[in-house]
């Protein structure tokens, strides 16, 4: 993934969805993105933003805690997994989530990704979302 706009802050949750759209331009097919950062830190905002971005609704998201994955209609699919419940690869087996990974057909976003070592690739792109002053949000890259 190529991600010019980053690092960035938003101001908003609107703006980190706006985020989400914009970057959705650089994401391919096979691209894995693991999403890191604390509870409200607007992960899901993205998701929503990418979603969009990429032709589906972004009405569609919500958070995967329960149910682990969701899969979205889009130009490109987009596979939405949150590891917070997981603790283990076998876990994940099971879940069907490997499967997600293995596509290379869309896009897998992962929330909590260090959750289940061995899941996501090495060197998966990571994206980290923060708190920040004033009710602001920052984003940057880096590697899992």
């Amino acid at each position: 993934m190529d991600a010019p706009l980053l690092p960035a802050t938003t101001v908003s949750p609107e703006g980190t969805r706006a985020l989400g759209r914009r970057l959705a331009a650089f994401f391919a097919p096979g691209d894995v993105i693991a999403l890191r950062g604390d509870l409200g830190a607007g992960k899901t905002c993205f998701v929503q933003g990418v979603v969009e971005g990429l032709g589906g609704q972004a009405s569609d998201v919500s958070s995967p805690t329960f149910t682990i994955a969701h899969e979205y209609a889009a130009r490109i699919p987009v596979y939405h997994m949150d590891l917070y419940r997981l603790s283990s690869l076998d876990e994940a087996r099971t879940a069907g989530l490997l499967e997600y990974v293995e596509r290379g057909d869309g896009v897998c976003l992962v929330e909590w990704p260090t959750r289940v070592a061995g899941l996501l690739p090495p060197g998966t792109d990571m994206l980290h979302f923060a708190h920040a002053p004033g009710g602001r949000r920052t984003i940057s890259r880096g590697v899992l």
